[in-house]
Order: C-alpha cells, then structure tokens, then sequence
C-alpha cells in the first residue's frame, strides 16, 4: 500500500503494517515482548488500600479487626522475598576435645611414695603433713556422709522452748484465737482513742547519731539511769486514773506485747486482775 503527497510533490509515504501475533492454538500473544522480559510482576487490584513503601509491622497487628487493612486481596508474591545464603567458605570447626594432662604429675607423686616408704617404712609414711586414707577408711567416710545427709543430722537442731504457764487439767477454756483468727480480727465499733494525761520527760536527743557509719565514728557514752519497769497494778498514775475513768488498764510494754503475738516466737502470757 502506498499514499503520495500531490500537493509536496515528494516521495511517496510508505505505510508499515504491525506484527500481529497469531496463535491458532490458544488467545492471547505467543511470546514475551523485549521490553517486559525478566520484569517482576505483581498481581494489584484497584480496590486495595495504599499504605506505606516498606511496613515490617503489618502482620503484627493485635488487633484482628486492622489486620487486613492494608493487604492485598492477592496476596503477597515470593519475587521479592529475600533468601540469605549462607557462606560456608569461612566455616571452621572447633576442637572440643579434653586436653589430657602430662603423665608426669602422677609418676612423680608416685616416686615420692616410693621414696617415704624406703625411709620411714609403710607404717610411718607421710605426705606433706597430711595422712591420706585408705579404701577402707574413704567407704566408712563415705557411709557417714550419705547417712548424715539422709537423716537430717547435719542441719541445726530446732530447739523447744517450754511454756511460759504450765496449763493445768483442771483449767477451763473459755475461748481460744489462732494465729490467722487474730491477724484478721477487726473491731469497727471501736472509735479513736484521747489523750487522757500527757506524763513523763522528754529530753534532748542528738541527731549526730543518725549520721553514723562505718567511716563516721562516735563512742557511746554511759549514763547511770533507772529503768523502772513496773506492773499495771503498781503504776501510781494509773492506780490514780482507775478511781474516776475507764475499766480496763495496761502498760505500754503489755499492749505492745498483745499487738506483735502474731510474729512472736517466745511463750508469753498476762495475767488480769478484776
């Protein structure tokens, strides 16, 4: 087919027709065009959402609701997975065999044996001081061992305190509290204690004490003091409170004792007069 230009004058313009690619046996072209061989292909869908260029969070989502969010309703293709091979060039093994000591250590610790027993004879051999046992002496150290660990007798010795009151039989219980019982124990109706009388002396302390350590040093020094350690029945101040106020009394030693039974370890008890 040929088209000319009447109104140039010029050559005539040739038309080229396409290469058309005919497959009789199936639809579609029957070779790979050049400018798409060895590409990578990815199947996409219009509808997929965009996301970001490179995500390494998307298949941690926690939530299941958002974890599609973002995918591909075809998938993701292997073309552009990453397979790291490795080089086995630099590979070494590791010789993890037992170094054998020389065999001269136990030769010369032999000679030396023979060498005591020429002297001092087999009776009055010794080695550096120590005397070594036999096979029998070992066995019998050995039963006395194992038989030590089995029963206990290595451990310290729980020691049985007796009871600060002998309970006698003819005693009648009124009532008795154990130890989860008392630490649960809770008195709501019981309101928030008052000053009654304020007594005794407050003196000066030395804050310096508390600054000490093992590099600050400070003696301690001796005072001659009194100590009175008294019963409730022989406090005179509360002797003096029971005649107008209150029905029932205590030191501060006997209410402290009461508050800690539950962590003691000693026997105690209290004796209350009417």
């Amino acid at each position: 087919m040929t088209m000319t230009d009447h109104q140039s004058g010029g050559e005539p313009h040739h038309f080229t027709a396409p290469v058309i690619q005919d497959n009789p046996t199936g639809w579609g072209p029957c070779e790979m065009p050049d400018q798409f061989k060895d590409m990578p292909y990815q199947p996409f869908s219009k509808g997929d959402r965009l996301g970001k260029i490179s995500d390494w969070t998307g298949a941690a989502f926690q939530d299941k609701k958002y974890a599609s969010k973002y995918a591909s309703q075809f998938g993701s293709g292997s073309q552009y997975a990453y397979f790291h091979d490795e080089d086995e060039s630099t590979f070494h093994l590791v010789d993890t065999t037992r170094i054998q000591k020389p065999p001269y250590q136990r030769g010369r610790f032999r000679a030396n044996q023979r060498n005591m027993r020429g002297r001092g004879g087999r009776g009055n051999m010794q080695t550096g001081g120590m005397q070594s046992l036999g096979k029998g002496l070992k066995a019998r150290d050995t039963y006395k061992r194992s038989q030590v660990k089995r029963w206990g007798q290595g451990r310290p010795q729980i020691k049985i305190r007796d009871a600060s009151v002998t309970v006698k039989p003819d005693w009648s219980t009124i009532e008795e509290m154990d130890f989860p019982r008392l630490g649960k124990l809770s008195l709501p109706s019981i309101k928030d204690g008052e000053d009654t009388i304020c007594c005794g002396e407050l003196e000066y302390y030395d804050k310096s004490y508390d600054r000490v350590n093992v590099k600050n040093e400070k003696p301690l020094q001796s005072v001659n003091r009194i100590f009175h350690t008294v019963t409730t029945t022989d406090d005179p101040i509360i002797r003096k409170l029971s005649k107008t106020e209150g029905n029932v009394y205590a030191t501060d030693a006997i209410l402290a004792t009461i508050m800690c039974c539950t962590r003691s370890n000693y026997s105690w008890d209290t004796s209350s007069r009417r």
